[in-house]
């Protein structure tokens, strides 16, 4: 099985600079304190590192980068590295020199990754990967797929491993 990551739309009207939460959620009824509470639990239950957001930053960049890093020999990890940086740190993604340092962390060439962004050689392809969350109804993230058959929204691994059952992936051994 191969992941291919489709990267989304997510409040893409964010300027660069980032909007408090309580901007982005105001009017919306939603109770950030219990919606953070239930992630840091469901993240403390997979042993994975969750952090104390204040702010949400345009990820379009960082969307880029990864389709970049894609290409990179050993680039995989820079979805792992945008994940911390945003969710644990509270970085501003969206901001391109913390980008390239994220870059540079994994071993990537700091000055490509610049150039990259400075001129949005992956665009083209992450909006492609917009349009094909579109045609997926894909609303919100993240959202797994396989084989036609999808979940929304951070599961517990249980709920993972019956998608990939359900979707006739044979289990790793």
């Amino acid at each position: 099985m191969n992941i291919v990551w489709t990267h989304f739309p997510l409040h893409p009207e964010t300027p660069e600079e980032g909007v408090t939460l309580e901007e982005l959620f105001a009017g919306r009824n939603v109770d950030r304190q219990a919606s953070q509470a239930r992630m840091r639990g469901l993240m403390a239950q997979e042993g994975l590192p969750y952090g104390e957001r204040t702010k949400t930053y345009n990820s379009r960049l960082a969307q880029e980068l990864g389709k970049w890093a894609d290409t990179q020999p050993n680039g995989a990890g820079i979805h792992d590295a945008l994940f911390r940086a945003y969710f644990v740190d509270g970085q501003n993604i969206g901001n391109v020199d913390t980008l390239v340092a994220i870059a540079e962390g994994l071993g990537l060439s700091g000055a490509e990754a610049r150039q990259v962004l400075a001129q949005r050689h992956f665009k083209d392809a992450v909006d492609a990967d917009w349009q094909r969350s579109s045609t997926f109804g894909i609303t919100g993230v993240p959202t797994f797929v396989a084989n036609g058959r999808g979940v929304v929204g951070a599961q517990p691994y249980e709920v993972l491993e019956r998608l990939m059952e359900v979707a006739g992936v044979p289990p790793r051994r």
